[in-house]
Parts: structure tokens; sequence; C-alpha cells
């Protein structure tokens, strides 16, 4: 399980991100999209594996808002672990919410550690999703949950040149597979009941007002901080990603797998 390595979530990144999604959060929709995500669990009490955790906000929204027993969040960048830890310190929650930096590659826990494996928005940087499902299986118990979210592109071919020139804009290290990339992978590993859900519609019309919000006041705001120049970069961004998430090559999916018992 491998990731193109580099720190790509530095400060201004994540004070840019932040200003758009929420605190703690770089990836869209807060802890509503959370809540949606994890709609049809029963999460009391569980212990969960929270790969890619990010900046914290997930993991508070998990313990906070549906009684997870213990997150223990995963990153393998410094300084987003050290934004998260600081707001899990402010929220008085490290008793619940342990973050750990990990190296790419195998998951650094023992099999069957975990009754959830949750991510969100970011297993798009591991490019190997049959070597990821087969990690994220053997580290779960038996009756445990895949549940996760992340970025698709809607087909197993070379990216169109609009999607090509959106990756590029984004400067991110993406590893993008197809949902039938996907459903293979979780169920070449072992997993049951494998749901694979889009949330292209949902997110062509959010994009749309995260950038107006970019171009208003949240990008006047956030250019305190950042920059003008960066809010900029990150308009031509969004104004990249609407078309590629229109033609559907874009797609934001949720994805859903059992370990059997």
């Amino acid at each position: 399980m491998e990731t193109q390595g580099g720190e790509h979530y530095h400060g201004r990144m994540i004070d840019m991100l932040q200003a758009v999604w929420g605190e703690g959060f770089l990836s869209p929709g807060g802890p509503e999209e959370v809540a949606r995500l994890v709609a049809d669990a029963d999460l009391t009490g569980a212990s969960v594996l929270d790969i890619g955790c990010g900046a914290g906000g997930i993991d508070i929204a998990l313990v906070r808002n549906h009684g997870v027993g213990y997150v223990t969040g995963i990153d393998v960048e410094d300084t987003v672990l050290a934004s998260a830890r600081a707001l899990v310190a402010r929220q008085s929650l490290g008793a619940r919410i342990g973050l750990v930096k990990v190296c790419p590659g195998p998951l650094p826990f023992p099999p069957g550690t975990f009754d959830i494996v949750f991510s969100k928005d970011s297993i798009v940087h591991i490019v190997d999703k049959h070597a990821l499902m087969l990690e994220v299986f053997r580290v779960l118990k038996a009756g445990g949950r895949f549940i996760a979210s992340d970025w698709l592109i809607g087909h197993d071919g070379a990216p169109s040149p609009a999607m090509a020139e959106y990756i590029a804009a984004e400067g991110l290290d993406f590893g993008m597979a197809s949902p039938r990339r996907y459903e293979d992978a979780m169920r070449s590993a072992g997993f049951v009941d494998v749901s694979v859900t889009s949330r292209n519609a949902w997110y062509r019309n959010q994009a749309r007002t995260e950038l107006e919000r970019l171009r208003g006041a949240v990008g006047a705001a956030a250019a305190r901080s950042v920059g003008q120049d960066f809010v900029d970069e990150n308009i031509a961004i969004w104004s990249r990603m609407i078309p590629v998430l229109d033609s559907g090559e874009h797609c934001p999916t949720h994805l859903r797998a059992t370990k059997p018992r």
C-alpha cells in the first residue's frame, strides 16, 4: 500500500481548506457529510481506525456525534497531524482520539484490531486499491465494517484533457480509481455487502457554492492569512473541477463493505 510521498498539506493549504470546509476539515461536507456516510452504522463504543485523519475534525465528529469509543487517526504528514493534535487538545478529547504518524505501506496494526475502518476523501492518495483493501480487511475484526468516501474517476481509461488539467491544477498525488476497480478491490479482499454510491450530484451543487464563497467573503477573509495569490490559485482549481464534476468524470463516492463473521 503505497502513496506517492511528499508533504502536500502545508500550513497555507490547511488554512485555505478549513476556510472553505470548516475547522478541522480538509474535504467537503463537514460533520453533516460524515453523518450521511455513517447513517446506517451503530458506532456506539466502537474502536475506529481513520485512514488519513487530516486536521482532526472528522475524528471529533465521530466521537462527539456518533458515540465512537476510541478513534485511532493515522496520517503520513506532520503538518496536518500537528493541526489535528492541537484541535483535539482544545476539545479535550485526547482520551478518546489518538493521532499517529505512519509510513506509506502496510498498516502498523495487528490483525483483527478494529470494529470499523473509516476514511473520508483520503485514500485517493493511495495508488494500489487492492493492496489497501487487503490491509483494511486484515485489521478489521470479524463482522467489522469498512466505511469510506473517496474521490473517484468515472472510468478505467486515461483522464480526459479536462480531467488531466484539473488533477494537475490540484498539485496533489491523486491516485484515482474507478468505481469498478474499488468494487473489485473490496470483493477480492473478501468483503461482502459491498456498496458503491455516487455523491456526484450532491457535490456538483456543493462545489458551485464553495466557488461562490471563495470569490466572496470567505475568500477575502482567507486572503488575510494565506494571501490573495493562494486564494486565486484555489479559485482556478474549483473552476477546473466543476466541468469534470458536470461530466461525471470526477465522482465523489461512498464506499461500504463488511468483513464476514
